[in-house]
């Protein structure tokens, strides 16, 4: 395993440019953000390179090379339950296509959709589930996989993961396995641990988080998203013990990366104070990480 960091962690005006967030934290692995347009930030700034073209994209990769970031994944967001259906194939499997071309292994693909709260549960997986195989048979060549991560009201439910997962069928379909939001949708934390491992097997990649709430409700059944905003913490310093999830990652065979998505930022109001969070956010992932070696 190894550490890796979200692009939109250094890219909020704590740092001349992202690229001077990487080198300052000292990491190089990087997941980047692709919007619908297939732009990403340029890293020398936050102006937007799109990657319209095979050329485009391993141009980027060079320009990626000279900063010296490793492109460890695209975080990319497509509504399933809008739109037509081809339109989200073509542009999933463009992402794969991209991500073939800068070298990543995988691609985050966001559970969330519009209509989850209004489908039925048997609707919503055949939706995703059968875009995502129309995506796997076209990119068939590729060994980039495609990691969807537990986010939301809908991605949170383990049933629901767990029957695309069995639908789809496919190595290359697996998790973004991410920490924290399960404890954000409300289970108790001592289940947060059960679910984790029963994921694991399926990890692809991963999202970093924590949260500290009250003691008198951390085994609580709680609200999805209960006072989240006031409660979001640094890594170091929620109620998730992290070397605990590394311990499930590593007994499950994951050796993929860690990537810090730490959501607490917005709780200090100076570029140096959030740059003190993310130092010790790396310190800490690099303790644990060294705790597996």
């Amino acid at each position: 395993m190894y550490l890796s960091i979200r692009d939109a962690m250094v890219s909020g005006g704590e740092f001349s440019s992202p690229a001077a967030g990487f080198k300052h934290l000292g990491v190089s692995a990087v997941e980047i953000e692709l919007q619908n347009d297939f732009s990403v930030f340029s890293m020398e700034s936050l102006e937007r390179v799109v990657l319209g073209s095979d050329e485009d994209a391993k141009a980027y990769r060079g320009h990626l090379a000279n900063l010296r970031i490793e492109p460890c994944c695209f975080l990319t967001a497509c509504d399933w339950s809008a739109g037509e259906q081809e339109d989200n194939i073509r542009w999933v499997a463009r992402a794969v296509e991209l991500a073939d071309l800068l070298g990543m292994p995988s691609i985050r693909i966001d559970s969330a959709m519009t209509r989850e709260r209004e489908l039925p549960f048997g609707e919503r997986v055949a939706i995703f589930a059968d875009g995502l195989s129309a995506v796997l048979e076209r990119t068939a060549g590729s060994k980039v996989t495609l990691g969807i991560e537990n986010h939301g009201y809908q991605g949170n439910n383990l049933a629901f993961l767990l029957n695309v997962f069995q639908r789809v069928n496919s190595l290359r379909l697996g998790s973004t396995m991410d920490t924290g939001n399960f404890y954000w949708r409300g289970y108790p934390l001592s289940e947060v641990y059960g679910i984790l491992k029963i994921l694991a097997p399926y990890a692809r990649h991963t999202h970093l988080k924590n949260i500290r709430y009250p003691e008198c409700v951390r085994e609580d059944i709680r609200e999805a998203g209960w006072k989240y905003g006031v409660y979001v913490a640094p890594l170091d310093e929620g109620d998730i013990q992290h070397a605990e999830v590394i311990q499930i990652l590593a007994e499950a065979g994951y050796a993929g990366d860690i990537c810090i998505e730490d959501e607490s930022l917005g709780h200090y109001d100076t570029p140096e104070a959030r740059i003190a969070v993310l130092e010790r956010d790396v310190a800490h992932v690099r303790n644990l990480l060294n705790g597996q070696s």
